[in-house]
């Protein structure tokens, strides 16, 4: 097992590992207590994470903000009063009404806060008074600079710690079709970690002028011991690790979300285009097959996404993740990440834990 444990600021985590936020409704409280428990930091995902709730139909907004509190209390009481992890929530940028997520999230005693899916160029205000630590997810080190100059220069602080995103991840990626068009060279692998250094040395001049330590993770496709090394040998700090904890028994998803992983091929995993004009990575399945030949019903608006627009997006992500998330795979959209092809059986998040550190 690797020995170090993850500082970020005044909190700490027993294990360099962060278990990647997944919406709609694949990481929250089970999955993120569980793997507090076992030591590394549990992340919920707050993307529509009041799905569940009485009233969600009708007002989205309050169910989630509901939902918010209700199931970081939960993953609490499953890590325990003697856990030596973290818990907190992922909340994308490009989500309606973001301000007030993120200080909800702050004021429920979030642990963590990570953000991406945009630049949270303004999250330093949501959160001044609390002792919530605050991260960005970034794909390259133009967004890490433009990122920390803001905060330094509009909010006179720095980040808590960095998440860097490659591009074998899974959901939106911060990539753009061009780029992922180039996953597949032979030195694409040699020059993404390049640009891990240039994002960890971008971190450092901040810290430096902070006198402080960011702690920086390295995210995407990571799923054994090998590819932990490799990030720690670039500089990273810590790992996060998203796609194997789907096949654990401690994922909220659905039984037949997470058969979904186990029986998809390298052949079956895709970059689609969600309706906000985002890239992202999915399994294929009679869902996608249905959307590429037009575009599909939109009955409600449950106001997810700030670009999207009901009147000309080909279907409703909203929907369509949770038809997936709740067993009907075939009729939804079922995101993973480019190694959710070598996920043969479920597991527990203490073997996951396992094969990675």
């Amino acid at each position: 097992m690797i020995e170090r444990v993850l500082q970020i600021g005044n909190k700490c985590a027993k294990l360099p590992l962060i278990q990647g936020g997944m919406g709609v409704g694949v990481s929250l409280s089970k999955l993120a207590g569980a793997v507090a428990k076992e030591g590394g930091i549990g992340i919920i995902s707050t993307a529509q994470i009041g799905f569940r709730e009485p009233d969600f139909m009708t007002d989205s907004k309050a169910a989630n903000l509901r939902a918010m509190t209700d199931e970081l209390k939960k993953a609490r009481e499953i890590a325990g009063p003697d856990s030596h992890g973290l818990i907190g929530y992922n909340i994308m940028v490009a989500t309606k009404d973001y301000p007030e997520y993120i200080r909800t999230a702050a004021e429920a005693g979030a642990d963590v806060i990570i953000s991406g899916a945009g630049l949270p160029v303004d999250m330093p205000a949501y959160v001044e008074g609390y002792d919530t630590k605050i991260a960005p997810i970034v794909s390259s080190e133009k967004a890490a600079n433009i990122i920390l100059k803001r905060w330094d220069r509009n909010y006179k602080r720095t980040a808590d710690f960095v998440v860097i995103e490659g591009a074998h991840a899974g959901g939106h990626l911060g990539f753009s079709q061009e780029q992922l068009s180039h996953l597949n060279d032979d030195d694409y692998e040699k020059n993404y970690d390049l640009e891990i250094k240039k994002i960890i040395e971008c971190v450092r001049r901040y810290a430096n002028k902070y006198l402080t330590k960011i702690p920086v993770i390295v995210a995407g496709g990571i799923m054994n011991r090998a590819q932990a090394d490799h990030a720690f040998s670039l500089g990273a700090d810590g790992v996060q690790v998203a796609t194997p904890f789907v096949t654990t028994e401690e994922c909220d998803a659905s039984r037949e979300f997470k058969e979904a992983y186990i029986h998809a091929s390298k052949d079956d995993i895709e970059i689609i285009k969600s309706p906000v004009g985002m890239p992202g990575r999915a399994i294929h399945n009679r869902f996608l097959d249905r959307i590429s030949q037009g575009k599909d019903s939109i009955s409600r608006c449950f106001r997810c996404l700030e670009r999207c627009n009901p009147s000309t997006a080909p279907y409703c992500i909203t929907q369509a993740l949770i038809r997936a998330v709740q067993g009907d795979v075939d009729n939804g959209l079922v995101f993973c990440g480019d190694n959710a092809q070598y996920l043969t059986r479920i597991t527990t998040v203490k073997d996951v834990i396992a094969s990675i550190l």
